[in-house]
């Protein structure tokens, strides 16, 4: 292998700027193109000093940052030669148990990781399971109240969601969770960090905290809200037509969701409003809510009428609380059509479920849009402990269609959680 090849090769990934901005992956991967291209093989604490800047009392055993930068620099470079560099007939990679860059032909490089789970999560299970249960008692419901929810099925935006060629995804709203361990009693709990969604942002949060290595460990565990459950529950019979056909309707979780599946397939998702993940900008491209200060609270940029749902609970001496639910309905930048059925919280999830399953209620909100092809609305609940009472359509209008998928430029900033 040449050192011109490394050198070759890295100077294309700068011009590409595969590894992003930050400073530190850059100067790592500088660090290891230039000794690797002159035949070095440094240790670890080399690496330490050169680009950590640490001193001569680095221990390895205690101080993870140069192991866990490494692997996120092999991952960046496995990302950019499935991508933007696949045609490229020689990779850059890092072997395993080394600080240094080889290049290898494109046909013996490191792949990346199918985004496919080898086997499902506990919580998919137990949904698939639950699904499976549920679905002949549906089909049995669904044939003796058949007029029903043929009425709802003829209204938008049911009505565009079947006697469809394209498939049909339900989306759920998922949250990824870690593990904290505390190695000195053995005592464990799991964290929801609202920075924190994936595996790849933990390595990264590691990378920038190196004494919690050790401490805070990936479980690929994910959890749903409650009111999922009961949102799907009122919102699956209305899809029973296509339940029947062959792969027509399929359950992702939000996290697995590609900007592909977005543009292919019909989407409805469910769940709450801060994990809309890859739909959140084109649902906030085109509306007139904006989010507040935590996805608790939307703004109405018309009015300036700020809505809150109560989080944690009812205020003092209230035997109820409040919450905001959200539905809009769109089209896709395929043709295809999304649908979105959201809360702050759970009650407003399955207050809003509720009211978009039931024709009097779907209709006044589509009369106070405009019957508009895309539009939105707003929901207040009212309930205790979860447990919905009622609630009323707060604000119907239509979505601004033409900013959905061409944001303007002042597009709007979000909350962490």
């Amino acid at each position: 292998m040449a050192a011109d090849d490394i050198a070759i090769l890295a100077e294309r990934l700068r011009g590409a700027e595969a590894l992003g901005r930050s400073e530190v992956m850059n100067r790592l991967f500088d660090y290891l193109a230039k000794v690797s291209a002159a035949g070095g093989r440094p240790k670890e604490v080399e690496v330490a000093a050169a680009v950590f800047r640490r001193d001569s009392t680095f221990d390895g055993a205690q101080d993870a940052s140069v192991r866990v930068a490494v692997h996120r620099l092999r991952r960046k470079l496995v990302d950019y030669y499935s991508g933007p560099g696949r045609d490229e007939p020689l990779h850059l990679t890092v072997p395993r148990g080394e600080y240094r860059l080889i290049a290898v032909p494109s046909e013996q490089a490191p792949r990346p990781i199918s985004l496919t789970p080898r086997r499902l999560r506990p919580w998919m299970m137990a949904l698939a399971v639950l699904a499976a249960l549920n679905l002949a008692a549906w089909a049995g419901w669904w044939a003796s109240h058949r007029d029903g929810y043929e009425a709802v099925r003829r209204m938008p935006p049911w009505a565009q969601l079947l006697g469809r060629d394209r498939p049909l995804l339900v989306v759920v709203g998922d949250y990824y969770i870690f593990g904290d361990l505390d190695q000195a009693t053995g005592a464990g709990r799991l964290v929801r960090e609202y920075g924190v969604n994936s595996a790849q942002d933990l390595d990264a949060w590691l990378m920038d905290h190196p004494q919690a290595v050790g401490r805070y460990r990936d479980l690929d565990l994910f959890y749903l809200p409650v009111g999922t459950a009961a949102a799907l529950r009122d919102v699956m019979p209305l899809l029973a037509p296509r339940t029947g056909r062959h792969d027509e309707v399929r359950v992702v979780q939000a996290s697995d969701l590609t900007p592909e599946m977005l543009k292919r397939d019909d989407v409805l998702y469910v769940g709450y409003l801060s994990a809309l993940r890859l739909l959140r900008d084109p649902v906030f491209a085109g509306s007139r809510f904006r989010v507040g200060e935590t996805y608790d609270e939307l703004i109405d940029t018309r009015t300036g009428r700020r809505y809150a749902s109560q989080e944690g609970g009812p205020a003092q001496g209230q035997a109820s609380q409040r919450d905001l639910g959200y539905f809009a309905a769109f089209r896709g930048p395929g043709g295809n059509r999304i649908v979105i059925l959201a809360g702050a919280r759970d009650m407003g999830l399955m207050q809003t479920a509720e009211a978009v399953t039931n024709p009097a209620a779907l209709n006044g909100l589509l009369a106070a849009a405009g019957r508009s092809d895309a539009f939105e609305g707003l929901f207040e609940a009212e309930g205790m402990r979860r447990a919905n009472l009622g609630g009323r359509l707060l604000v119907g209008a239509p979505l601004d269609a033409a900013h959905i998928w061409s944001p303007p430029r002042n597009a709007p900033q979000f909350p962490a959680g």
